[in-house]
């Protein structure tokens, strides 16, 4: 391994992955708040958010057999072409007050989203095998940066282009791709080897059979549900329980930060204590959160219940990326990560459309309680399901061209 071009390369991957993510937090600010501006009627306003997110899930699946095919560089470059047509789309419906128009742009989006949550296995590809736990952490630690650029950019983006409220985000967000699509033709990631390309491997019935897999599968859903349960309603739950609406932004961005900001060190976590005792640890945190968020409403309550949770979604998340890569082979590994992605994000989906409802019928506390039935399901799976002969000894890896050719792509 040449130790200074992966360097450089897990580092563009994080900066890539924090474009990325700044983007989608763009998106997540203005896309309701556009939705209710050019909806024919109330009803349709969160619509785009919806088609955002199945886009996201029926995209995932082409987007990583393209990048079997091609290589990862070329599907993280047509990501961000797609990004950019999504960002100026979204100009254009904005000024000619299309509906939609809009709701293409909201598809376009969730395709180019689709695209960006590979990174995080590039940089697997991008390592030796005893590495990828720390690669995967430090690329999603470009997160961080999406947590400070973000609220910035929207905020500071809304009025840019006159007569067109929330239209510069758009313009911003078709910035941020261009500049990711810059930057990833600099990333040496291996090309595909031979037996990735091939068709074999596998059926993914048969890879899926593996409990610690499902396992993995079914931390990650829970890890992102939970969090996106709880954080979509702390906004209207602060505000209900009359705290100023700075305060609930400054409570999200603090989660938010929680979120990334411990990636700077969970693959190192993972390497000294293991992948399970990190993701268990996920999980306690998760319940603290839960416990905390429950025992009162004041400001303290809120900042530190939603700080811990963030961290318990890092540690499960990362955990459970980390645990599929060990899974399967390199023939296997685009229909796997599919699989993944496809079902810990249409949790994402199902969680955005559920979180609203329930917080009306039932409020706050029902909430929190309602993830702890699936944390405690988790925390199990992870204690009794028996581990792999690749859990316990994940420095080999799958060395039989897992990680493909030293050659970029």
């Amino acid at each position: 391994m040449n130790q200074p071009r992966t360097i450089a390369t897990v580092s563009i991957l994080a900066l890539c992955q924090a474009l990325t993510m700044t983007c989608s937090a763009l998106v997540i600010s203005i896309t309701a708040l556009v939705g209710e501006q050019l909806a024919p009627r109330p009803g349709l306003s969160t619509l785009p958010l919806a088609l955002q997110f199945l886009a996201l899930m029926s995209v995932s699946p082409g987007a990583s057999q393209f990048m079997k095919r091609f290589g990862r560089r070329a599907g993280f470059t047509q990501g961000s072409l797609i990004g950019i047509a999504g960002g100026l789309s979204g100009v254009f419906a904005i000024q000619q007050q299309s509906y939609a128009l809009y709701c293409g742009t909201a598809v376009l989006t969730g395709a180019f989203l689709a695209h960006g949550m590979y990174y995080r296995f590039a940089a697997a590809d991008a390592v030796e095998p005893a590495w990828r736990s720390r690669a995967i952490s430090l690329v999603m630690a470009g997160g961080v940066l999406a947590a400070v650029l973000g609220p910035q950019i929207a905020n500071h983006a809304r009025t840019l282009i006159p007569d067109a409220m929330f239209a510069g985000g758009y313009l911003a967000i078709a910035g941020l791709c261009g500049l990711a699509l810059l930057l990833v033709q600099f990333a040496r990631i291996p090309k595909p080897s031979t037996e990735e390309r091939q068709a074999g491997g596998r059926p993914l019935g048969e890879i899926v059979r593996q409990p610690a897999l499902l396992m993995a599968v079914f931390c990650g859903m829970v890890a992102y549900g939970a969090m996106n349960l709880i954080m979509s309603v702390t906004p209207p739950a602060m505000m209900g329980h009359q705290h100023a609406f700075g305060e609930a932004a400054m409570v999200i961005q603090w989660h938010v930060f929680a979120m990334f900001a411990p990636s700077f060190f969970t693959g190192h976590l993972i390497h000294r204590f293991g992948v399970r005792t990190v993701m268990a640890t996920g999980v306690l945190a998760n319940l603290g959160a839960v416990a905390i968020n429950v025992s009162g409403t004041g400001m303290a309550h809120f900042a530190a219940g939603l700080v811990l949770l963030g961290l318990g979604w890092n540690f499960m998340f990362v955990g459970g990326t980390t645990l599929v890569t060990e899974l399967h082979n390199a023939a296997e590994k685009a229909k796997v990560q599919a699989f993944n992605d496809v079902l810990v994000f249409g949790t994402v989906a199902a969680t955005a459309l559920l979180a609203g409802v329930l917080y009306d019928a039932l409020g706050w506390t029902a909430v929190n309680l309602s993830v702890v039935v699936p944390l405690l399901a988790a925390l199990t799976a992870l204690v009794f399901v028996p581990r792999t002969k690749r859990e316990d000894a994940p420095e080999q890896g799958y060395a039989t061209g897992e990680a493909g050719s030293p050659t970029g792509s």
